[in-house]
């Protein structure tokens, strides 16, 4: 593994910003909404389903989550579910999308730090609109030598983006909360992957850590990122 990093590609959701807590509280909503039909926890196992049903067709972020959202009402009332709850869940699903953008603690020293020496590039999947929307409102913009919002987080996918840079993929690191997308796959791209934990995570980007890689490292808080970068230009 080469030791020189060039280039740092950061995750953008949970990792640079809350997101996960919007689409928690929106849920919690949704679920009594739904309570006169079937228990809280029965609305969100269905919901979860309706989720990973709907990835391939309506992508990652709010537009697909309401979507599912409505197509659970729908199972959950027998084909039933009032006008008023559509109504609700749509209003609910908008409000997402107009929700403040707050950045997580350390970011903006963090990227202080790195931006004079690294290439740093922001790495995201979901709707188009809503995340060009939280990188203006969260005024992490200017750090950014580049912006790839993609569909879906692959090997193929880094090593399209890495390869364009610096020494490429073996030169570039992958910074995330999520193991499954921001991790595993930057990693099979030839690159470093940071784990970075968030205190909350959608169901559906769990995975195994893959110990024993020397690729792999994991930090606490992204504020660790520096000192990380040092040992690993130092070893």
């Amino acid at each position: 593994m080469s030791s020189t990093i060039t280039t740092i590609g950061f995750d953008a959701d949970d990792t640079l910003w809350h997101n996960e807590s919007i689409f928690k509280l929106t849920e919690e909503q949704f679920r009594g909404m739904l309570s006169d039909y079937a228990d809280p926890e029965t609305v969100g196992d269905k919901l979860l389903a309706a989720e990973k049903r709907n990835l391939g067709h309506y992508g990652f972020g709010v537009k697909g989550f309401t979507l599912s959202m409505i197509e659970t009402a729908i199972e959950v009332t027998g084909g039933k579910v009032p006008a008023a709850t559509i109504k609700e869940i749509m209003e609910a699903g908008r409000a997402m999308l107009t929700h403040p953008v707050e950045t997580l603690p350390g970011v903006h020293d963090t990227l202080d730090t790195l931006a004079p020496d690294y290439s740093l590039i922001l790495i995201t999947k979901g709707d188009l609109f809503d995340q060009e929307r939280k990188l203006a409102q969260s005024g992490l913009g200017d750090y950014f030598d580049g912006v790839e919002i993609v569909s879906d987080k692959t090997p193929e996918v880094y090593s399209r983006i890495f390869g364009r840079t610096d020494g490429g993929p073996d030169a570039a690191m992958m910074v995330g909360n999520s193991m499954k997308s921001d991790v595993l796959p930057a990693i099979e791209a030839g690159s470093t992957g940071v784990h970075v934990p968030h205190e909350l995570s959608w169901a559906l980007e769990h995975a195994e850590a893959p110990v024993g890689s020397d690729r792999f490292h994991q930090i606490e808080t992204l504020d660790g990122l520096p000192d990380l970068l040092a040992q690993l230009h130092t070893t």
